[in-house]
């Protein structure tokens, strides 16, 4: 998973983030609140995790504001010294996931990450998905709209299945290079953009079939929901960085 951690003390940051590079994750640090909003809302990350007392504010107006930018419920974990039940209530009830008082142990916090990851990918371990008028098989790794299996390449079915497993979700061009062709992020990125062209036509992705994907400029790209309506809405929307 790509994690990103919310922690001033420097030390701290990168005990934290060997323990969970060790276990298959890529974690990457920031100090302050403004550095760390910055990248989650530019970037693609699969979990945070936050700490309480930082420089410039505090972990709960992070998280609050995490949870009114970002259009998916990305998990979050608070790792803090902060313990009381007072405060363990106040940061679940600002939307945090799960909570840890520090110093937290090892195999705990990323026992915990690993189930919380679990819990917010319920389709993860599906055979058969369905998202409106598409049904994907993972398992005979067929997708079908309206019942009509559609003719697609392994690496179309690939980038359909991580795109209707994050809709909703930012999913930066780099990202999508890690993920469905295992490609360093330093390699040509117009290969995301002219797949994702392809996929448009290919899937019906119109408002008639209820999805679009929606091109985020400069950014990436996000599957979304739509309310079906005319036939010569524009699918793609450029959005200002």
């Amino acid at each position: 998973m790509r994690i990103a951690l919310l922690e001033d003390e420097h030390e701290q940051a990168q005990h934290i983030q060997s323990v969970l590079s060790e276990r298959g994750h890529h974690c990457d640090s920031f100090p302050s609140g403004q550095a760390f909003l910055s990248a989650v809302l530019h970037r693609s990350y699969d979990l945070l995790v936050m700490d309480w007392q930082i420089p410039d504010m505090t972990g709960i107006e992070v998280l609050e504001s995490v949870r009114a930018q970002l259009n998916w419920q990305i998990p979050v974990v608070f790792l803090t010294q902060r313990d009381s039940e007072t405060d363990i209530v106040r940061a679940l009830d600002a939307g945090a996931d799960d909570y840890l008082a520090k110093p937290a142990r090892e195999a705990e916090l990323v026992a915990r990450i690993n189930a919380l990851a679990r819990r917010t990918s319920p389709d993860a371990e599906k055979e058969s998905l369905q998202y409106g008028p598409f049904e994907i098989n993972t398992q005979l790794r067929t997708i079908a709209l309206h019942g009509n299996v559609l003719t697609l390449t392994d690496k179309d079915f690939d980038l359909t299945l991580f795109l209707f497993q994050n809709q909703g979700r930012l999913l930066t061009r780099e990202m999508l290079l890690e993920r469905v062709w295992g490609l360093a992020k330093d390699i040509n990125t117009r290969t995301v953009d002219t797949h994702m062209s392809r996929l448009r036509r290919r899937l019906g992705l119109n408002p008639e079939n209820g999805f679009r994907i929606k091109t985020i400029y400069q950014r990436g790209y996000r599957l979304e929901a739509m309310k079906a309506s005319g036939p010569d809405e524009t699918v793609t929307v450029m959005e200002q960085a």
